[in-house]
């Protein structure tokens, strides 16, 4: 959804505490551009773990990462005088990420969980160091981040030690409105002094799993939204396919009482709603005996879908509640290693929701593919043509859907079952999170599409059944549609704008807005 205008809506500002953010203050930061700020109370915390820190850096006993190296080369104790220079070329080497760059808002994320972890006084980071990334956020000044480089373990080293290099006012970063310069420029410009890191600080900056949390946690907002979508869109398939609601009833719901489904079931319910169409066939001759599954399982598949978005999030709230960091900095004041930085849980759900986006969008080109088919839309023209033969209709954007879900398919392919050894077999098992994450961002893109094609290709399908009406919320729908695109039926004509405008109707929310004007509130 685009990010309100900052001349019609005020800033907000989002206080990171010792407690975890929650899922709607990181989409503020990573989305809408809201200001952070640290509370007293963990500027307090991030103080006291400090000192423990301090204590530690003249201690002849070695620990890991304040006066050793890391890694394979944890065994070389590096002298006192060497020891801040071992946190500048930690970050310096580990920023080697190559390939695209990666979305604002997804570095915006990762660098809002890092600062939380920070937050939580586990990691004995100095507190001047936490307060740069606030106002690194709060500035809009975001680091140039690249696709490839993280295993997911020792987290997301790669994308972090960018992130922390623009700390210390180095490599190049991009401002508010994009444009490129370098770190020090930018923080200048802004009256962010960079940081010049102390022991353990470089390690406690990049050893975590905030990349691909920040996209678990963005990839869960965006399919709640899509999946009410896919709900509206099987409905209005229902609807000009001459589908049966009998099959959504609640009592029969509740005999599988598989929560997402019901859930599911009450949305398509309430678009489907006062549907003249509907109605139109109540009593006639038709000799089907029940619906195609496309039609009829709708809920149980887009039921299925909802309940793995909610248990992703029992997992990214675990993962918001963690100090991940290692070595870590105990309640009691011992610094101790540990392995909390694999990517696993993350790595597994997200992988996961890349199965059920695949999914969700297979059903929906089913649905499309059935408008299209004479044999099969009850008494539409084939392809919802205007002169077939002449004229190919929406023959082609079903195409456009197939190659999606095709490709949907491939991104379902679990990247956490991958593991390639680095570190000279130190580091020999790795999560592959980061990788299941830019993954799912192209597989909730290609969902949206394909879900956006359905709309079109049903909103065509209803307005033939004239003239009898649709329903009231699928009316809304078609409206808020035509607001961005031609769906009207009619002549062959260039038709990658009016997918490009369904899907922006899609992104924007306003489908999801038009239904509820009508319905209420959705599932």
């Amino acid at each position: 959804m685009n990010a309100p205008h900052p001349a019609t809506q005020p800033r907000a500002t989002v206080t990171v505490g010792v407690g975890p953010l929650a899922l709607e203050e990181i989409i503020a930061v990573a989305r809408h551009d809201a200001a952070v700020e640290i509370s007293a109370e963990a500027e307090a915390e991030i103080a006291r773990s400090r000192e423990v820190i301090e204590a530690l850096a003249h201690d002849t006993v070695p620990h890991y990462g304040v006066s050793t190296g890391f890694g394979a080369l944890a065994t070389r104790h590096i002298p006192t005088p060497l020891r801040a220079q071992l946190q500048r070329s930690l970050v310096r080497s580990h920023a080697a990420g190559t390939g695209p760059e990666v979305e604002r808002e997804v570095v915006r994320a990762l660098m809002l969980l890092r600062l939380s972890t920070l937050a939580t006084g586990r990691t004995g980071v100095r507190l001047e160091t936490a307060r740069v990334y606030a106002a690194l956020l709060s500035a809009g000044i975001t680091p140039v981040v690249h696709e490839y480089g993280s295993l997911g373990c020792s987290g997301d080293l790669a994308p972090l030690s960018h992130c922390a290099l623009a700390v210390m006012g180095e490599g190049p970063v991009r401002l508010a409105d994009g444009t490129l310069t370098d770190a020090a420029t930018a923080m200048r410009d802004n009256g962010i002094e960079p940081v010049q890191l102390a022991e353990k600080e470089g390690l406690a900056l990049i050893n975590g799993t905030d990349g691909m949390l920040g996209m678990l946690v963005l990839a869960i907002d965006d399919l709640r939204h899509l999946l009410r979508v896919a709900d509206i869109s099987a409905a209005m398939s229902v609807e000009g396919l001459m589908g049966s609601d009998d099959v959504f009833a609640a009592d029969l719901q509740a005999l599988r009482p598989q929560p997402g489904q019901a859930l599911s079931a009450a949305n398509i319910r309430s678009v489907l709603a006062g549907s003249p169409i509907r109605a139109s066939h109540d009593n006639d001759e038709d000799t089907r005996v029940q619906d195609a599954y496309s039609l009829r399982c709708a809920p149980q598949v887009h039921g299925g879908a909802r309940d793995t978005v909610d248990h992703a999030s029992r997992v990214a709230a675990a993962e918001l509640a963690s100090a991940v960091d290692n070595p870590v900095v105990t309640l009691d004041g011992r610094v101790e290693s540990n392995g909390n930085f694999h990517g696993a849980p993350v790595a597994y759900v997200l992988d996961f929701l890349a199965i059920v986006a695949g999914d969700v969008a297979s059903m929906s080109e089913r649905r499309t593919d059935r408008f299209l088919d004479k044999a099969r839309n009850h008494g539409l023209p084939p392809f919802l043509a205007d002169d077939p033969g002449v004229d190919s209709g929406l023959m082609i954007a079903q195409y456009t859907q197939a190659a999606m879900v095709s490709e949907l398919k491939r991104l379902a392919v679990p990247a956490s079952v991958d593991s390639i050894p680095s570190s000279a077999m130190q580091e020999d098992h790795v999560s592959m999170g980061w990788s299941g994450a830019r993954k799912l961002r192209r597989s909730v893109d290609a969902l949206s599409r394909v879900l956006a094609i359905e709309l079109l290709t049903a909103a065509r399908g209803i307005q033939l059944r004239a003239p009898l009406e649709p329903a009231p919320a699928t009316a809304a729908v078609i409206t808020a549609l035509g607001s961005r695109a031609n769906v009207a039926p009619g002549p062959d004509r260039f038709l990658a704008p009016d997918i490009e405008g369904a899907w922006r109707a899609v992104q924007d929310r306003a489908v999801v807005a038009a239904a509820e004007s009508v319905t209420g509130p959705l599932n």
